[in-house]
């Protein structure tokens, strides 16, 4: 693998891939946990499993490390065939969301335990370990035991552990899935930070989107033991490929309508809801007839005073407030649009007043343009 002077992965290696799955399935009795994956995972890049509870990313995570075998299909880490290769002679490593420290060890010996289990030289494992600690910042705390320690440093160390031995894929189980907000959001960059330091190829599980948003170079999306969609975080967000990737990364409004018309780029959709029509730009040709949703982000909604506010081509719908959430840094609407529909604005509160400029019941006026909205036939 090449790398610059500074350690950081090249681009010429991020395209490379270092881990690559074909036709991946496991069972479980009558459930099919994961069904025929297929996924490449770039080397140097930290790719994120995304996913609710049940839909098969550990069972995955947990296949590539070895210690679950797949009923078919073909594992391959680094060009070699790994389906049926343990564990141990795999090269990767786990850290666990319980971190699974061993309490009666210090920290420098939880980090050397895999180490010795190899028969590495003890002035080699020595360095081995200051090194790990000191990239991890806990150079200092190499003689306490775990009970010593704060839940981040307790990460931390589960984490040192994992890249002690040098793996060419750190898997990562919800690793900070125990750590409190502030903390867990703080960890985040600091894991983003070091991973890119290192160059060694991350694959994280989480349920959390936020989580897999902050810190992914791509995601795959996963239902059902299959992988909806797999993009960079931008394109998963702002480009959905269905209904429920819409749905389960952010919030989105989903409005569903017929096309009654569609020229090169543009498709026009009579909702259901309202018997209104808006205007979606669609890059892929949908037919006239065709039942479709459209998908807008709760952001991309904008308040204008009526209809004769409205510019050029962007849609307009007009509803009344039912709810409202105040969040700090933005203020969430719920707007009823039409009996049975309400759809969801963010607005961000720029204003240090307690004046509240829209409040319950009121009527309002949203627009957005075209090329904001997305049409998703699935």
């Amino acid at each position: 693998m090449t790398t610059t002077e500074s350690g950081h992965v090249t681009e010429a290696d991020r395209i490379e891939p270092i881990l690559d799955l074909q036709g991946v399935t496991r069972r479980f009795g009558d459930v099919v946990a994961v069904n025929a994956v297929d996924l490449t995972v770039r080397r140097g890049e930290l790719f994120s499993l995304l996913g609710g509870s049940g839909c098969g990313k550990s069972t995955l995570l947990r296949m590539i490390a070895g210690f679950e075998p797949p009923d078919s299909g073909q594992i391959r880490i680094d060009g070699r065939d790994m389906t049926t290769v343990p564990p141990y002679e795999r090269p990767v490593n786990m850290v666990f969301q319980s971190y699974a420290l061993f309490p009666h060890m210090t920290v420098a010996q939880n980090v050397a335990y895999g180490l010795r289990q190899e028969g590495m030289a003890r002035s080699e494992r020595d360095d081995r370990v200051h090194d790990v600690l000191k990239l991890v910042d806990l150079p200092d705390l190499a003689r306490r035991k775990p009970n010593q320690l704060s839940g981040g440093q307790r990460q931390r160390v589960a984490l040192a552990r994992g890249l002690a031995k040098q793996p060419r894929i750190l898997l990562l189980d919800e690793p900070l899935g125990a750590l409190d907000r502030k903390l867990r959001e703080r960890t985040q960059f600091e894991l983003v930070n070091l991973q890119d330091r290192i160059g060694i190829t991350f694959i994280l599980v989480t349920h959390d989107q936020e989580e897999a948003m902050t810190m992914s170079d791509r995601i795959g999306v996963m239902r059902d033991g299959q992988i909806h969609q797999i993009g960079a975080p931008r394109e998963v967000y702002e480009y959905p490929n269905s209904r429920f990737v819409a749905d389960f990364i952010g919030t989105a409004n989903l409005l569903t309508g017929e096309v009654i018309a569609a020229t090169e780029g543009m498709v026009q959709v009579r909702l259901a809801a309202t018997g209104t029509s808006i205007f979606v730009a669609s890059p892929a040709p949908v037919s006239a007839g065709a039942t479709v949703t459209v998908m807008v982000r709760p952001e991309k909604l904008q308040t204008v005073s009526g209809p004769a506010a409205v510019s050029g081509d962007a849609n307009l719908l007009s509803g009344v407030v039912q709810d409202i959430a105040y969040l700090g840094d933005m203020s969430v609407y719920h707007v009823e649009i039409a009996d049975g529909l309400r759809i969801q604005v963010a607005m961000a509160n720029r204003l240090h007043t307690g004046e509240e400029p829209i409040t319950w019941d009121d009527t309002i006026h949203l627009t957005w343009h075209p090329g904001d909205g997305v049409v998703l036939t699935s």
